[in-house]
Formats: structure tokens, C-alpha cells, sequence
């Protein structure tokens, strides 16, 4: 199932071109995007999604369509998603630059059936993989051409990291920095329980500021937790009461073992996170 809207609210085929094939987003993966979780016809922290997609425009030098176009297209988009069916969906919102010298971006939002395997992952945990990202935590300060901290359409590193996990009979990847510091997930935020406080990687290390991440710990702190934003070594991924990788469409999945080694995944704990998330809502 999948409903296509463009930026002034038409409806479209999903299955017709879209796109030229000189478009820069085809030619290069010259673009953006953001995922929103849509609810019973109400979007998840969708104000955050569009702030981090100014963002990540920015970083690009990308001319990104005004936000009511993209609050249009996805208010398409639920008004045609067939909610007595499918009770959630996911938005992608993308932005490429379009054709080289055009200075027209182009730009729209699908909505998208929830994935068996991402339902899954919500209700059973998985097993993770620690891999290497290949550069040092202060990169994003000395090198920003890089658009470490930017959601780019160029995801190809991600994916094969997701293949990576999966020779290794895992589901999912914790990426970590040259100096050993926990980074992030390909397609996530990685949050960690210590006692009463939760924890998270700093953005400032070149990753993605978390959508879900930033809910939970609004939650979390209105409920007299105590969250911090800090860096953080591989081992403390072992050594906490408990690990998540908080994802727009996951949601806050619960890692139940590292490289093999099981980690601490209290069921009772897991259900007090998904609370405080879901309090939000």
C-alpha cells in the first residue's frame, strides 16, 4: 500500500515516473529526507522532523520548499491512507536538488505501510552489532562538508552496515567512533537506562539530532527521571540497566544482545520506557 502526494497536496501514482533520470537525487543522492509515524491520523513529532529537515537543507545549500507545502502534502497523504485497514503508516518526506543548474528542487511525501519485520522488532527486541563508522567524534566541527549530522538521501553506508548486521545474525548495528564512543544506529538513536537517568550521544559527535529520542526524554523528565546528553564508551552499552535504538517507525525497541553478549532487558523496565514514550501521544 502506498499513497503519493506532491507538494501542492495532488494526489498521485505511486507507481508512474516521478522523477527525470538527470534529477541530481537519482544521478547522485543529492537530497534529503525524514520518516514520520502517523497514528490514527495524527503525525509523531512531525514539527521536530520538518526543523531537521531545514537542517539538514541547510547543510546542503539545498533550497527546500516552504514547510506549509510539506505539512500540505503529508495532510494529503492522511486524508487518503485507508485507516480502517491500517491503523498506522509511515511518511517519507524527500527533497532532491533536482536537475543540475535548475535551481528546482523537487519534492514529495508517500505514506507506507508498517513492515511485518519493523513490527516484529517492536514486540521481540533484537540483537545488535557494534561496527566501526570510521571517523573520530569531533569530525562534524573540523570537517562540516562531510554533513555528518545531515539526513541525506546517500544511505548506502547504512544499508550495507544493515547487510553486515544481518551476516552476522543480528538485526540491527550500534556504529561507533575511532576513539571507541558510542555513535548511533544506521536508521536510530541509541538510548541507554542507568538507574533513574537516561542517556544519549550528543548531536555535536556528527550524528542525527533523535525525533522519537527528544520525545522519550521530554516524557522522562516530566516524570522526574533524569536525562543527559553526553558522550559515552562502547562498554557502557554493557554495563547499563538497559539499551534502546529509538526510531520514528520502531519506536523505542529494546536491544537484547551486543556482539553476541546478552545484555541486561528487563521487561518491566522496557514497558515503564514505552510508557513514558507514549504518554507524549
Amino acid at each position: 500500500m502506498r499513497v503519493l502526494a506532491l507538494l501542492d497536496g495532488t494526489i498521485a501514482d505511486p507507481q508512474a515516473p516521478l522523477f527525470r533520470a538527470d534529477d541530481l537525487g537519482v544521478m547522485r543522492g543529492d537530497g534529503i529526507f525524514e520518516t514520520i509515524l502517523i497514528a490514527d491520523r495524527k503525525p509523531r513529532e512531525l514539527g521536530p522532523h520538518l526543523d531537521r529537515l531545514e537542517h539538514s537543507a541547510a547543510l546542503l545549500q539545498l533550497r527546500l520548499p516552504e514547510r506549509a507545502a510539506w505539512e500540505r502534502a503529508v495532510r494529503a497523504v492522511i486524508d487518503n491512507w485507508p485507516w480502517d485497514t491500517d491503523p498506522q503508516m509511515a511518511v517519507k518526506l524527500v527533497c532532491t536538488r533536482g536537475v543540475e543548474g535548475d535551481d528546482n528542487p523537487n519534492g514529495f511525501a508517500m505514506g507506507m505501510q508498517i513492515e511485518a519485520d519493523t513490527l516484529r522488532k517492536r514486540s521481540e527486541g533484537v540483537a545488535a552489532v557494534t561496527l566501526e563508522r570510521g571517523y573520530a567524534p569531533d569530525l562534524m566541527e573540523r570537517a562540516p562538508w562531510l554533513l555528518l549530522s545531515a539526513k541525506t538521501l546517500s544511505y548506502a553506508v547504512n544499508m550495507a552496515a544493515m547487510r553486515e548486521a544481518a551476516a552476522r545474525g543480528a538485526d540491527e548495528v550500534i556504529f561507533t567512533a575511532t576513539d571507541g564512543s558510542v555513535l548511533e544506529g544506521p536508521t536510530s538513536t541509541v538510548v541507554l537506562a542507568q538507574g533513574h537517568t537516561l542517556l544519549t550521544t550528543p548531536p555535536s559527535l556528527g550524528i542525527l539530532k533523535g525525533t522519537t529520542q527528544g520525545a522519550l526524554f521530554r516524557a522522562a523528565e516530566k516524570a522526574g527521571w533524569q536525562t543527559r546528553v553526553t558522550k559515552f564508551p562502547a562498554s557502557a552499552l554493557f554495563e547499563s540497566d538497559g539499551v534502546w535504538l529509538a526510531s520514528s517507525v520502531r519506536l523505542m525497541t529494546q536491544v537484547r544482545s551486543i556482539d553476541g553478549i546478552e545484555i541486561k532487558a528487563d521487561a518491566d523496565l522496557h514497558a515503564e520506557i514505552d510508557r513514558l514514550y507514549e504518554s507524549n501521544y
